[in-house]
């Protein structure tokens, strides 16, 4: 029950993020990188926030004893990823910036070996190297001269940097907030990030007045906030609690292929190299996480041959 609990809240973590890319490329048409990463989380923490008074778990305790840490993390997962997030998407695909954040559980095993000290064994070596193999290959298209004068956009290392923060939210959520509920970090967390969001939104130029915004664009502020946002954050957050960083991260492979699944839907072209990319960047996660043995899988093939 436990682990089916914890599966279905992952897979649900993982449609709701793959859907974000999408809808965040489009939001950015209409709002700036701040003001979309603002609107989204300050709807967030007001519903969380609200969350947590009608189950009155408003604990001033608690608070006082993490507030640090809270705080570190809402600037570090929240104000700092999202804000990579947001403004790398103005620079790259949806497709680019789901694979890159595919490769996660990778990260998050190195954070967790140099923080948490979990060693880093010989598989998940492998399937790092193999993984970023991937990611190169999605990045560059297979193109040799882009690999010589490595023309990545501004918007890649972008949502690379982002990537490290979400590493370090989780890991250090799990290093120095034991005694703290998934509600409770969550909510103390995104405060902190909303309110950091949305000053640097005041101080960042708009793309249009909200008053001339679509509502189809306002509908995905919306989703990014209650689904991935509110949902998302909080099913993660009970996974990192029941079963560790390092074995939630894996199920963030999943999320390229949804958002490739949209993209394909919604009539954007990917090419070979990109679906093969994404394979090995998968394969990599999943070697790494020991979910796939590579040694197996290169017999059952040279036997085949």
């Amino acid at each position: 029950m436990k682990n089916g609990k914890v599966a279905g809240m992952l897979v649900g973590f993982v449609l709701v993020t793959g859907a974000t890319f999408n809808l965040a490329k489009y939001a950015v048409h209409y709002f700036s990188a701040a003001s979309a990463a603002g609107w989204r989380f300050g709807i967030a923490a007001l519903v969380m926030f609200g969350l947590l008074m009608i189950q009155k778990k408003v604990k001033w305790e608690t608070i006082r004893r993490h507030g640090i840490t809270y705080t570190i993390l809402g600037i570090v997962g929240i104000f700092g990823f999202n804000t990579f997030f947001f403004f790398g998407m103005n620079h790259t695909s949806p497709l680019n910036g789901a694979l890159i954040m595919g490769t996660n559980p990778l990260v998050t095993t190195i954070m967790a070996h140099f923080i948490l000290k979990i060693p880093i064994t010989k598989k998940q070596t492998l399937g790092i190297l193999f993984a970023l193999l991937g990611v190169t290959l999605v990045l560059t298209r297979g193109s040799w001269e882009a690999i010589q004068t490595l023309s990545f956009s501004k918007g890649d290392f972008l949502i690379l940097a982002g990537n490290v923060c979400w590493a370090l939210y989780g890991v250090l959520g799990r290093k120095y907030l034991k005694t703290s509920s998934s509600l409770e970090t969550t909510t103390y967390t995104m405060i902190i990030g909303a309110i950091s969001l949305i000053i640097l939104a005041f101080f960042s130029p708009s793309v249009n007045t909200e008053t001339n915004v679509p509502l189809i664009a306002w509908g995905a502020i919306l989703f990014m906030a209650i689904f991935t946002s509110v949902l998302g954050y909080l099913w993660w957050n009970q996974a990192m609690e029941m079963i560790g960083p390092a074995n939630t991260a894996v199920f963030f492979n999943l999320v390229p292929v949804v958002t490739m699944l949209i993209s394909v839907a919604t009539g954007t072209p990917v090419t070979i190299v990109q679906v093969i990319g994404t394979v090995m960047v998968i394969s990599g996660v999943l070697i790494s996480s020991g979910f796939l043995n590579f040694g197996k899988v290169y017999k059952v093939i040279t036997r085949s041959l």
